[in-house]
């Protein structure tokens, strides 16, 4: 074999034209380099052959160790659509900014009107059960109330997300807003030829009963709509059902409005039962859209001051993206539009800077991982524990119809567990 340090000149080297004997010398040269390449690509390569033949033009995959060394990739600086896997980011946006744990304030101002004034802060988890505790909480220092008045003010209304669809029967296409209950969906089914609520602990309230009238599904859920105040409204419903049920004498109506500017301290403040560490946990374990944009808005919100907009969101997260050294495009915070693009390789430092939280992910055997998928579209990213008990980052983007995500996490799994 010619070694590529010591080329060979052809016998009649000294009466070759010029060009020739350049070619003559140099070629050698270049063979020999390529040569040894190939050498190492297909060394390299056939460690990862049948994970590299699954991955075409439109797909990318990368892997580090826990170094962060590099161990194998392709196509890993290709923007792609990155599905519900950019949830990591945002949570890490939200962390950044609220810190792990926050909890959302709701607060209750009883006015000189004896009006109630609501005003929510995004709270992801005002759900039924805690509506019902609050309302316990606030029949213990107040007998009546004329009307309830919601100021869903610290969220801009409405807020249109990229990529939802309005009226739709998907939970997650549900709106988002300062002042929400029950994920803005609402779950039914019919019985004995009338509907009532799926859950036992939510009435099925009078807008419910109006949306469901113009339907014809038996069973489901129905999402409130950021239109003709539905998000604000089913909210007043549903904490008017609980003060009654509380023994308060509620004389008035819902309406909605704005909390004066000098209301004072709230006669109550609400802390939410769950901290961002544990809405993330959940968010990651369920990959709720509601609760994604929830906390990507009051991100923007803390950084850049009220009323939370997706811009402001946006801007929190690029910030953020780049103090990691990451450039992604982002237009929202769930991934569930199509215009989110994020390469194999910014995961990498993504997933870097989520390790402290890698927990919070789902687990199955030495996986810890986020799924994303929209049509023709599947993702992963997460860590894998090495039969070193170390942890190994792995991003996976298939944005190829009809391809299979979980078979190529598989045999990472298993190459990563033989080194």
């Amino acid at each position: 074999m010619i070694s590529p340090r010591t080329p060979v000149r052809p016998k009649n080297y000294v009466k070759m034209p010029l060009r020739h004997r350049v070619s003559a010398f140099f070629l050698p040269i270049i063979c020999g380099l390529f040569t040894l390449w190939a050498v190492d690509a297909r060394g390299e390569t056939g460690k990862w052959a049948d994970i590299a033949a699954k991955i075409g033009k439109l797909d990318a995959v990368a892997i580090a160790a826990p170094d962060g060394k590099i161990i194998f990739s392709k196509h890993a600086h290709v923007p792609l659509i990155p599905a519900s896997i950019l949830k990591i980011l945002t949570a890490l946006v939200a962390l950044d900014r609220l810190g792990p744990d926050y909890r959302f304030p709701t607060d209750f101002h009883i006015g000189s009107d004896q009006n109630l004034v609501i005003k929510g802060y995004g709270d992801p988890f005002l759900v039924s059960e805690h509506v019902q505790a609050i309302c316990g909480t606030l029949s213990g220092q107040v007998d009546a109330i004329e009307n309830i008045v919601i100021d869903a003010s610290y969220f801009q209304e409405p807020v249109r997300v990229p990529g939802t669809s309005v009226r739709s029967l998907q939970p997650y296409d549900a709106p988002i807003g300062a002042l929400c209950v029950n994920f803005n969906t609402v779950s039914f089914k019919k019985q004995n030829g009338r509907y009532i609520s799926a859950e036992p602990q939510t009435p099925l309230l009078p807008l419910a009963e109006q949306l469901l009238a113009a339907i014809s599904v038996d069973q489901g859920r129905i999402l409130l709509s950021e239109e003709k105040t539905e998000l604000t409204r089913y909210a007043g419903e549903l904490f008017r059902y609980f003060l009654i049920e509380s023994r308060m004498n509620v004389r008035g109506e819902i309406l909605t409005g704005l909390l004066p500017p000098d209301a004072g301290q709230p006669l109550y403040r609400h802390s939410s039962a769950l901290t961002l560490a544990q809405v993330i946990e959940y968010l990651m374990k369920y990959s709720n859209n509601f609760i994604a944009n929830q906390i990507f808005l009051a991100a923007g919100a803390a950084a850049y001051g009220p009323p939370a907009t997706l811009e402001k969101g946006v801007r929190a997260a690029e910030r953020y993206a780049k103090s990691i050294g990451i450039d992604p495009v982002i237009v929202e915070g769930s991934g569930i539009s199509r215009q989110n693009r994020v390469t194999a390789a910014m995961f990498l430092k993504i997933l870097d800077a989520f390790a402290p939280y890698h927990e919070l992910l789902r687990e199955k055997g030495p996986v810890f991982y986020k799924t994303g998928t929209l049509n023709g579209i599947q993702t992963r990213a997460g860590y894998i524990r090495g039969a070193d008990d170390q942890l190994y980052r792995f991003a996976l983007l298939i944005n190829t119809p009809g391809k299979l995500a979980d078979p190529v996490v598989q045999r990472i799994c298993d190459r990563l567990l033989q080194l």
